[in-house]
């Protein structure tokens, strides 16, 4: 780890570092030592210094407390702003009770609203904390030198303390980015190694076997030599299988994969993703990935006394699975290449004989006229041959919308 990775306020990857944060932000504290001064050498006597007192453990207490709290750069946890508000309140009273250096305690609220508050909030936070140090000044009649200084803390800090928070949540950001890219990457190499494993190997053992078959039609009159063929035959055949089988397993990922890579890759490019799926799937369940909660796939009703209209809801095959999955990989790739889109909905329903997925955006993809790139071409070729349809195009209310049904036993 460089020295610069060091002294950072927290992980590249936007995990949890209290302690560097702790030392970042609190490192400025030792300019509370002139509100202390003041109780110490009796410039606050009686009472009044008791009430000082305390109320500076309890600023110092509940500043701590605040950023201890976040779990990161990123996320807060759900005592970050009662106790954020609860400084700026001890804060504010400080410095309007006691005047003088007790001042610069909103100072220490601005550092707070840089880390903890989005960068409009924290300008807020920023007004709030000059307007109390001049109303402050006012009240008290301090120097108008002191008032212009601390409102220059302020200012400066707060600026200071928000664009480092916009750099470490834009470092985050790019870490996540290049993980994705190499996340990516490696299933591209996943193809180029399927692709290369079946031309190579495929066509050879196909060969194998067919030659086979040949030297035994000429060798029936040998049982010896007719046994050693059809052996050389039944191995080519096995390693002809095991061979697609991994191809297989190398070029197609489950549905259920895809619609966690989908919401994963939606995320990176700033596209509030929400993933809704009805009926049985394999490897998959009915959730809001909005929230972020899931809860198992309701089972299909039983089937009445009557023979019904329809077969009962059965989980669809191996190859639909791959077809699905291959369909939300592409329409994902569409929203983020081309939409420019702030919201993704993906809506998948199986019904029994069918099963219907729709990819919906709010993207504002142009103003011309809708042309279907290459992808969905390609798309509506494979959903085609496989017995279904595809509707794609611009919603009447704005955004574009991808339609797919497919019949419940196609072979994809």
């Amino acid at each position: 780890m460089s020295f610069a990775d060091r002294i950072t306020f927290g992980r590249a990857d936007g995990g949890a570092s209290r302690g560097r944060r702790l030392l970042g932000t609190s490192a400025g504290m030792v300019y509370l030592v002139f509100p202390i001064a003041e109780i110490v050498t009796g410039a606050l006597t009686g009472a009044r210094a008791v009430w000082a007192g305390l109320l500076l453990v309890a600023f110092v207490a509940s500043f701590l407390g605040t950023v201890l709290s976040s779990r990161s750069f990123l996320e807060r946890s759900r005592w970050t702003y009662p106790l954020l508000a609860l400084t700026t309140v001890l804060g504010m009273t400080g410095a309007l009770v006691f005047a003088g250096s007790w001042m610069s305690l909103p100072v220490y609220s601005v550092v707070l609203y840089g880390f903890a508050l989005p960068a409009l909030w924290a300008l807020g936070g920023m007004a709030l904390s000059l307007l109390t140090i001049l109303a402050a000044g006012f009240i008290t009649g301090s120097t108008p030198e002191t008032v212009i200084v601390l409102g220059m803390q302020v200012v400066t800090l707060g600026v200071l303390f928000i664009s480092v928070r916009n750099t470490r949540t834009l470092t985050v950001e790019l870490h996540r980015a290049q993980d994705e890219v190499a996340r990516l990457a490696a299933a591209e190499e996943r193809l180029r190694i399927a692709r290369d494993l079946h031309d190579l190997l495929g066509h050879s053992l196909s060969l194998i076997v067919l030659k086979s078959e040949l030297a035994g039609r000429l060798a029936e009159r040998s049982p010896r030599v007719l046994q050693e063929i059809g052996d050389i035959e039944s191995v080519a055949r096995k390693a002809l299988v095991e061979v697609r089988e991994a191809v297989t397993g190398y070029r197609q990922r489950s549905l259920a994969e895809e619609l966690d890579n989908a919401r994963t890759v939606l995320a990176a490019a700033g596209v509030r993703a929400e993933v809704r799926t009805t009926g049985r799937l394999p490897g998959t369940e009915t959730r809001d990935t909005s929230l972020g909660v899931g809860t198992p796939a309701e089972p299909p009703a039983e089937p009445p006394a009557e023979p019904p209209a329809e077969p009962p809801a059965e989980p669809p095959a191996e190859p639909l699975d791959g077809l699905l999955g291959w369909i939300v990989r592409e329409g994902t790739t569409n929203v983020v290449r081309h939409a420019r889109a702030t919201r993704c909905e993906i809506r998948l329903t199986y019904g029994g004989t069918h099963a219907m997925l729709e990819i919906v955006d709010d993207g504002k993809d142009g103003t011309g006229p809708y042309t279907p790139g290459s992808g969905l071409s390609g798309l509506s070729e494979r959903v085609t041959s496989a017995g279904g349809t595809v509707m794609a195009g611009p919603e009447p209310a704005g955004g574009h919308a991808l339609r797919v049904r497919i019949p419940a036993g196609a072979d994809a």
